[in-house]
């Protein structure tokens, strides 16, 4: 499932102009020579005092001696006496496919300074970001022009199937060798790689979303080299990656259908409708509208891929309801088109988060080859879960051509992991509360904190004192709340508040708003 980043941790990458030298490359066999640290160029993590630098990784474990590819990683580092410090923390954003460098200021939300004892290491993966190569195939995939996602005519259906089929040949040529050493155990090599480079027995993990799934899998893999662990929206280790998406198309449904019920609370302000019924109705009649004659550049494919970060986050829920609003009352469609440029950049390189996403996903795991299977399961699925099921299908369809070889999944077992923090709301649609459920049964020593009623994916350390506090906990001397014997959670908080509409909430709302968006920079 394509993967949007909450304005918590959406913060800024920094541009370095440093080469890499023999020193950075290390040795082929052994241990990796330390990262040659400079100051980082620009950002945030300039602004913070960050450090950058590459690490040279083999592109083939099998092949140590073969083709090197080089990590772009970054630190800001501990700033507590040598004898209170805890050593690394590693953060991945998610994805797969999530430029992760910039996760090094992570460090300054978590409450009572507790950041302030480890070292925050960011990374951006193989083929991401800053990484080399960085991995781009069609620049313009994921732009406007595309068919409606639902399939209603043999028309529509072929012609996804030539543009997807088309995508995964242009990643064959882009990708090349790179696309066979793709995998998440490929990633947890590197990130073991990063642990050694910095010369550590052990390192500390967060990992949002996909990450929580590097997280498993590392944990599963050393468990004897993880100090503490944070995972937030859960993978399910049984369901990669086919079956999973199929969870998360009802999930985004239902998901989908707690927005709607928002939007209908207030009619007053957006007139949209006074029951969630109402909204529903109305948004799927755009869709239809929409497929006879787009909005400019936006048709029913744009139209879903805006309403799918509300489906992701609450941030972010007036501004989709007042651009709907916009173009229903008023026929505008510029504030549904700065949405959708807001989250689709389109400039060149623009597809590297989602070629990575398919780079990973298609290879971690065997897709079913069949179309028939694809096409049987997506309609029953859509039967119950019209709102993203076939938006997310096309999305992964590159799977059925992809160029690199499927391998199979790590069997994740944590019975030898250290106590581990998981965080999940109950209707994340991204990654299913059910997954974090099947992740605490694997790991007896883990605990797990549920957002009661959220549909937030992976929104940690963006205020919730409730949350944000048991990180704090954790993170400073390794304290959990009590595991309970029943398969359920361990621990509820609320959940992240859903938003009160600025002309509701008045002017005093607006004056918390800045101080909030002031703080989180």
């Amino acid at each position: 499932m394509r993967r949007f980043w909450a304005a918590a941790i959406a913060v800024a990458l920094c541009t370095v102009g440093v080469a890499v030298t023999e020193a950075q490359a290390g040795t082929a066999r052994g241990e990796p020579s330390p990262i040659a640290w400079s100051a980082c160029g620009e950002g945030s993590l300039k602004s913070q005092g960050a450090e950058c630098g590459f690490l040279s990784v083999p592109l083939d474990y099998a092949k140590p001696d073969g083709q090197k590819i080089e990590l772009a990683v970054s630190r800001i580092k501990a700033t507590v006496p040598a004898d209170k410090r805890q050593g690394p923390i590693l953060v991945n954003p998610g994805g797969p496919g999530g430029s992760g460098r910039g996760m090094a200021t992570l460090g300054q939300h978590v409450p009572r300074q507790v950041g302030a004892a480890y070292d925050w290491i960011g990374f951006d993966p193989r083929g991401v970001g800053a990484s080399k190569p960085k991995l781009t195939c069609d620049s313009d995939y994921t732009g406007y022009n595309r068919p409606p996602y639902v399939p209603s005519t043999p028309e529509i259906e072929k012609a996804w199937h030539v543009r997807t089929k088309a995508y995964a040949a242009a990643c064959a040529e882009a990708g090349g060798a790179l696309l066979d050493n793709m995998r998440t155990e490929d990633t947890v090599r590197d990130i073991d790689r990063i642990r050694e480079a910095l010369g550590v027995e052990k390192i500390s993990f967060y990992g949002f979303s996909y990450g929580s799934y590097l997280g498993q899998v590392y944990a599963t893999l050393h468990p004897e080299r993880v100090h503490r662990m944070v995972l937030d929206g859960i993978v399910d280790p049984g369901r990669v990656w086919y079956r999973s998406n199929l969870d998360q198309d009802i999930a985004f449904d239902k998901a989908i259908k707690v927005y709607f019920a928002w939007i209908a609370k207030y009619d007053s302000v957006y007139h949209l409708g006074r029951t969630a019924a109402d909204v529903q109705k109305l948004y799927y009649r755009q869709l239809d509208e929409l497929a006879k004659k787009p909005a400019g550049s936006i048709g029913p494919a744009e139209l879903t891929d805006i309403f799918l970060q509300p489906g992701y986050y609450v941030f972010g829920w007036e501004e989709t309801a007042r651009a709907l609003s916009s173009w229903v009352r008023d026929k505008d469609p510029a504030p549904l088109k700065r949405l959708f440029d807001e989250n689709h950049e389109q400039s060149e390189g623009a597809d590297n988060g989602y070629a990575v996403y398919l780079a990973v996903q298609c290879t971690d795991a065997p897709w079913p080859a069949d179309w028939k299977k694809w096409a049987r399961d997506n309609w029953r699925v859509y039967k119950r879960a019209p709102f993203e099921t076939w938006g997310n299908a096309w999305y992964n369809a590159p799977c059925r051509h992809w160029a690199g070889r499927a391998g199979t999944p790590v069997e994740v077992d944590g019975r030898d992991a250290p106590p581990i923090l998981m965080i999940n709301e109950t209707l994340d649609a991204a990654t299913p509360y059910s997954g974090a459920l099947e992740m605490r049964r694997r790991f007896p020593r883990s605990v797990l904190l549920e957002g009661i009623g959220g549909t937030t994916h992976a929104g940690s350390l963006f205020g919730n004192a409730c949350v944000d506090n048991t990180i704090a906990d954790y993170l400073a001397t390794g304290a959990l709340p009590g595991r309970v014997k029943a398969d359920r959670s361990d621990k509820q908080c609320e959940p992240i508040a859903k938003p009160t509409p600025l002309s509701v909430a008045g002017k005093s709302a607006l004056s918390e708003r800045l101080l909030l968006q002031r703080d989180i920079g």
